[in-house]
């Protein structure tokens, strides 16, 4: 990255990734202002299982920026140790009775790698992390990573705006879709939906699943393989269940009031998008969903309805993180990734300091979007 400390900036994005990484600027000096489309936490932030992890596989560059990103909660977690919207009462995941079941080999990988684990038989589960029903656990047995967690993320949303205010932040909410200037080569600032103009030395591009459109109207290519993804909410229910839950038909997590949020793999491929934009689901599907997670829960309870989501849920192509300047047009960067709750807060810290001191973050060289090239 070239380039001189760059002091007047604006976010566009309501997000985690937009919120976060202003209230950071505003930590370091830089004037900011933070656009967003509709209201603050109304997109892909509200719609995220939000389950903090590095489980299972993936590069060592990519667990080591999620360990930092959870380490930053855990931090948070200390200083608000009464927030019933961040917990960390592990997670519990197990696979399908089937070949391609792979829980003793994460496990051993995630053994290897230091990451804390434990395997549990069925019958063990009881004692480690309540609420699980035995006997929907296949034999090949659990793995509990204690050290994982949940996050409500327009609660944190909401507790990180009001910090950026308190600092002098600058927050234009409802400003329609705003474009990004690119003047003589380089980033200029946003032009919102009325025609305003905002002024700035360098842009943040953090607006979850449309960051691959915006960015090809400036002529740069992003692949993605964003889907339409569905997450269920259940009304409150009192149930001694606190971990979160990664089964092969359902995940379920706690609600800061009680209820769970469920999502799977199976709903989200069955919902249809038609010509004019709009998404749907088959009948049954929200039904579904709380018959398969009364399945895991032990009791078997009688889960009811309260609402649902439906929206992109942005995942870049090749599945890692693109954070950072791009190379073609200075001062533009960018966020954009799948695991917004994880590396939320990591992400804001280095993608601030990037852009108030003009100085590359080491952790964030492998996942530039220059890699796509």
């Amino acid at each position: 990255m070239a380039g001189s400390p760059k002091r007047r900036v604006a976010v566009i994005g309501g997000g985690i990734f937009g919120v976060s990484s202003a209230l950071h600027l505003a930590r370091l000096g830089a004037e900011v202002t933070l656009v967003t489309d509709g209201p603050i936490a109304s997109g892909a932030s509200s719609r995220s299982l939000a389950w903090l992890n590095s489980a299972r596989y993936r590069s060592r560059a990519y667990h080591d920026l999620r360990m930092a990103g959870l380490d930053r909660y855990h931090t948070l977690a200390h200083a608000n140790p009464s927030a019933n919207w961040l917990r960390f009462d592990g997670a519990l995941t197990w696979d399908a009775d089937e070949a391609e079941n792979e829980i003793d080999a994460v496990f051993a990988y995630e053994t290897s790698i230091g990451y804390a684990a434990l395997k549990l038989e069925p019958g063990e589960i009881a004692a480690v992390t309540p609420g699980v029903d035995a006997a929907a656990v296949t034999k090949q047995g659990a793995i509990f990573n204690p050290a994982e967690g949940w996050v409500d993320l327009p609660s944190l949303i909401r507790l990180l705006l009001i910090q950026f205010e308190a600092m002098g932040g600058r927050l234009v909410p409802n400003a329609g879709k705003a474009r990004i200037i690119v003047e003589g080569g380089r980033a200029r600032g946003a032009l919102l939906g009325d025609g305003t103009r905002v002024e700035s030395d360098a842009v943040l591009l953090a607006t979850g699943p449309s960051v691959p459109q915006s960015l090809a109207e400036n002529g740069i290519h992003l692949p993605d393989q964003t889907p339409i993804a569905l997450l269920v909410k259940t009304k409150p229910h009192a149930h001694p269940l606190r971990a979160v839950l990664n089964t092969p038909r359902v995940a379920v997590r706690p609600t800061p009031d009680g209820g769970f949020v469920l999502d799977s793999a199976w709903s989200e491929e069955g919902i249809v998008t038609a010509e004019d934009g709009t998404h749907s689901f088959p009948p049954g599907t929200t039904e579904r969903l709380l018959e398969e997670a009364s399945a895991v829960l032990e009791g078997r309870p009688r889960l009811e309805l309260e609402s649902y989501a439906m929206g992109p849920k942005p995942i870049p192509a090749d599945g890692d993180p693109v954070f950072g300047e791009l190379a073609e047009i200075p001062g533009y960067f960018v966020a954009f990734s799948h695991s917004g709750a994880t590396l939320g807060l990591i992400a804001g810290e280095m993608l601030a300091r990037e852009i108030a001191t003009g100085e590359a973050y080491p952790m964030l060289a492998p996942f530039r979007a220059s890699r796509f090239k």
